[in-house]
């Protein structure tokens, strides 16, 4: 049986969670119009644990969420991730954040791909596609969202979700396309991706792993 502490901070969600192998145990996580993740994300850990009678001794290793997302709440996630590793000798899991978001959404099977979005800029998104078996179609972007992008799937069910994305929504007027607003990465669907890695001993060099941050720097 291996506890793993699962850290997501790639956008307004704060979020933990706790793992027995694959399975959730718990988790706290808050949305902020502010990004709270420098005064919350250590105090939710700390809370996290105590309340599940979990010493930081007891956790086997920590999986956090790479991005893209936020320059800020990556740097914060990751940087955590990393000193509680360093100082309990524990290996670090990275799972890249729109992957995570496929996985968990697609366990409906109700539609053939899902497309999970993240703000990037005013108008742009952090975007992939990803097929119901978690396969990645359309590697992850940065860009205003364009229809004829998916053109080629106009005879399949698409899911578009995430966050802000009314506006796109409210341009779109295709059959096959679906829209769930207001849905964030969160640390709960990092577990299973995360003890997939975990079982085949992915770990990431302390030393070297930086988030995937796709653009140079993203305000927030």
């Amino acid at each position: 049986m291996a506890l793993l502490l699962a850290i997501e901070t790639t956008t307004k969600n704060c979020s933990v969670a706790l793992f027995k192998n694959n399975v959730l145990i718990d988790f706290y996580e808050e949305v902020s119009d502010k990004y709270m993740h420098a005064e919350r994300l250590t105090l939710f850990i700390i809370n996290l644990l105590n309340n599940n009678s979990v010493k930081f001794n007891d956790i086997e290793a920590v999986i956090v969420s790479k991005g893209p997302g936020s320059y800020t709440g990556l740097r914060i996630g990751v940087g955590t991730a990393k000193g509680i590793c360093y100082a309990l000798n524990l290996p670090l899991i990275s799972v890249p954040t729109l992957k995570a978001m496929a996985y968990h959404m697609a366990k409906d099977k109700e539609y053939d791909f899902y497309c999970p979005m993240i703000n990037s800029r005013s108008s742009e998104f952090f975007s992939s596609l990803y097929d119901v078996k978690n396969n990645e179609v359309i590697s992850t972007k940065s860009e205003e969202m364009n229809i004829s992008n998916y053109s080629l799937y106009n005879e399949k069910k698409v899911l578009f979700f995430g966050q802000n994305i009314d506006v796109f929504k409210n341009k779109i007027n295709q059959k096959n396309m679906f829209f769930k607003c207001n849905v964030f990465p969160s640390a709960k669907n990092l577990g299973e991706i995360g003890y997939d890695s975990y079982k085949k001993e992915m770990f990431e060099d302390l030393a070297y792993f930086e988030p995937f941050y796709l653009k140079d720097f993203v305000l927030g």
